[in-house]
Formats: C-alpha cells, sequence, structure tokens
C-alpha cells in the first residue's frame, strides 16, 4: 500500500496572497493548450492563425472557469448555493465540474466562431485535442487537494490518507488511528484516462484529415466512457451518494449523454462523407 503524500494545497505565500496549486494547475493546463493550438496553427493549410488561437483561448479560459464553478455548484453543491452564495466564488477550494466547464466552452466555441465567421464544429474539432492536457492538470490539481477518492480497496497501488487531514475517511476507526483505510486514487485513474489516453488518441485521431463533426464526437464517446468507468471506483459525493441502483452516480448521469451525444456525431459525420462520395461517384 502507499501512502498519500499529504501536499501543501498552498504552492506558495506572498504576505496575504496564497498561490494554490489547484489554480496553478488550471494555468499550466491552459498554457499547454495555447501552446499545442499555435503549434496546429502553425502548420501549412490551415485557416488558423496564432492571432485567432489566442483569442479562442480567452474565450475558453472563461467558459471553463465560469462554467465549471457554476456546473459544480448547480450538479454538485446546490445546497451550498442557498446557505452561502458567495460559496460560488471560492474556487481556489476546489469544486469544479468538467460537465459544467464543457457547456461553458461550447458557448465559448458558439460565441468565438460567430466572431470569426468560422462553423460551429469547425472550432469544436480543433479544440478537442487541446483539451486532455487541461483535464490531465485538472484532476492532479484534484490529487493535491485531497478530494475525489474513490472506495476501499486491497489493489497494490492503493493509497492511505493521513487521518489528522482527511478525518471523514476515517469515521468508525479507533480513536488515534493515523491512516484511513487505503483507498483507490480515482483522481489519477482519471488523469491517466480523461488526460494521458484521451489526448494520444485524439491527437493521432485528428493528425489525420477528418469529416466535420468527428473530432469533436470521438472526444465526446471516449470521455464519455473513460468518466462512466472511473465512476464505478471512485465514492460519490457524500451529500447526493447514489442515484439508482446502487450504484449509478451523478457523474455517470452527466456522462451519458456526452457518450451518445459523440455517437451521433460520428455517424453523422462518416454518414455525410459517405453520401458525399456516393454522389461523387454518380456524378462522375
Amino acid at each position: 500500500m502507499l501512502t498519500y503524500p499529504d501536499i501543501n494545497p498552498i504552492a506558495f505565500q506572498a504576505g496575504p496572497l496564497k498561490v494554490h496549486w489547484y489554480g496553478l494547475m488550471y494555468l499550466i493546463g491552459f498554457a499547454l493548450g495555447w501552446l499545442l493550438g499555435r503549434w496546429r496553427a502553425s502548420r501549412p493549410g490551415t485557416r488558423w492563425t496564432g492571432v485567432m488561437v489566442d483569442d479562442l483561448v480567452f474565450y475558453v479560459v472563461v467558459g471553463v472557469v465560469a462554467g465549471g464553478r457554476l456546473g459544480y455548484m448547480l450538479f454538485y453543491g446546490y445546497d451550498q448555493i442557498l446557505t452561502n452564495p458567495l460559496s460560488i466564488l471560492k474556487v481556489w477550494e476546489g469544486g469544479m465540474s468538467f460537465h459544467g466547464g464543457l457547456i461553458g466552452v461550447l458557448i465559448a466555441i458558439w460565441l468565438f466562431g460567430r466572431k470569426h465567421g468560422l462553423r460551429f464544429f469547425e472550432v469544436g474539432d480543433f479544440v478537442a485535442p487541446l483539451v486532455p492536457p487541461g483535464i490531465f492538470a485538472g484532476r492532479i490539481g484534484n490529487f493535491i487537494n485531497g478530494e475525489l477518492w474513490g472506495h476501499p480497496t486491497a489493489v497494490p497501488w492503493a493509497m492511505q490518507l493521513p487521518c489528522a487531514r482527511f478525518p471523514e475517511h476515517c469515521l468508525g476507526l479507533p480513536p488515534g488511528t493515523p491512516f484511513s483505510p487505503p483507498l483507490h486514487p480515482s483522481q489519477l485513474y482519471e488523469a491517466g484516462l480523461e488526460g494521458l489516453a484521451l489526448f494520444a488518441l485524439l491527437w493521432w485521431f485528428s493528425s489525420r484529415p477528418r469529416p466535420t463533426m468527428a473530432v469533436s464526437g470521438m472526444f465526446l464517446l471516449l470521455y464519455g466512457v473513460f468518466r462512466f468507468s472511473v465512476e464505478f471506483v471512485r465514492m460519490p459525493d457524500a451529500h447526493i451518494g447514489y442515484l439508482a441502483f446502487g450504484w449509478f452516480t451523478m457523474g455517470q448521469l452527466l456522462s451519458l449523454p456526452m457518450l451518445l451525444a459523440g455517437v451521433v456525431l460520428l455517424a453523422l459525420a462518416y454518414g455525410q462523407r459517405g453520401a458525399e462520395r456516393r454522389a461523387g461517384r454518380s456524378t462522375g
């Protein structure tokens, strides 16, 4: 078994200003997306320019932060809004919903496309491969924050948490017990699947010409599958619990529309390309 390193969530402090690792991880994710977008915009034959990528990143940052925080508070912390409306501003404490952030990014893509005269899925297909590095960084931020742990387990890589910092995971243990039962490090599973694996697959998939909507559809499908799978070992939010069957979580409920939308977009993309090819043969 492994012991959680109990990293201080504050990276550094300058007087009253505290800089949290969680926020730094988001900055790293946005920087990686910007660099990758700039590189893709520099390739021959693309309509994109570096200035467009700079503008796009601004739109996406606003969409991720606003949508992620609002989504989390509405999906997972609605009771907190009722008791303390200002809690919605406490981003540094964690609590960002990927699904809410996705909605924010979709709105940002639509607004950016209107400004630059691009179709929605032209922008979406360009953005999709740039997102997973940010997801990876965000999940590492979750790990440093010590949130989103999995169920107790006996796998060799399970982690024990110090009870002094995580008393909620040590309930029912004798007083003075130093560590929690071993838990799945589900944040790291998500970092590996939703971050590294999703990036590798999408970067490869999008490196060749694909019909419009295909890259966006592949992103939605793969993320939906990865997130739905990890939810089986991730503990649900304590104030929500399981929604049904003793295993179905809010994360799975929110991932199902993504998974289905991905299948639909891929079917439409390749169905349309097939129809265009048949039409070309018939006119030839």
